[in-house]
């Protein structure tokens, strides 16, 4: 079994003047990351590796995952291919992982976040809201094996759905 936590990056601060790339947490993003890796923290998740995007909203958000959940600095790694990007993108990506782990987080972008969901899930969502999690199951041992429609969703959790 290889089980997926697709994360989308918390929100960000669009009133400072930056790259996109840069854009940084805002106070809603920096409160909501820790609140949603509780929540993983709950239910006893644990990936053996967090993929993410280099942007620094998505670096961001992925590290405030990363240390909430006691996790070892050396499990982050960062893929350019994950910012700006399409779901193919994503799904190259995926089937390159690395068999040995079964448990990943991977932190990104909309639309093409959602996008990739929906195809791996066969599930319309519409939109994965800001630090939203959606965690999808495969039944296989290879991420080489993962294609459209082959997953099952295990759960869709976001920060709003608790206020």
């Amino acid at each position: 079994m290889k089980t997926i936590y697709f994360i989308r990056h918390a929100k960000s601060d669009w009133g400072v003047k930056c790259d996109d790339f840069d854009r940084s947490l805002n106070k809603r993003g920096e409160k909501d990351a820790p609140f949603m890796a509780e929540r993983l923290k709950k239910y006893g998740v644990k990936p053996d590796i967090v993929i993410s995007s280099p942007a620094k909203r998505a670096l961001s958000t992925a590290k405030i995952i990363v240390d909430e959940l006691k996790l070892s600095e050396n499990r982050l790694k960062t893929d350019i291919n994950l910012y700006l990007t399409s779901p193919q993108e994503y799904l190259r990506l995926i089937r390159k992982i690395d068999d040995k782990y079964s448990a990943v987080f991977i932190v990104g972008h909309n639309p093409a976040i959602t996008e990739i969901c929906e195809i791996l899930s066969g599930i319309q969502i519409g939109n994965i809201p800001t630090c939203g999690i959606f965690c999808i199951e495969f039944d296989t041992e290879f991420f080489s094996a993962i294609s459209a429609n082959g997953g099952e969703k295990l759960f869709f959790d976001f920060p709003k759905k608790h206020n």
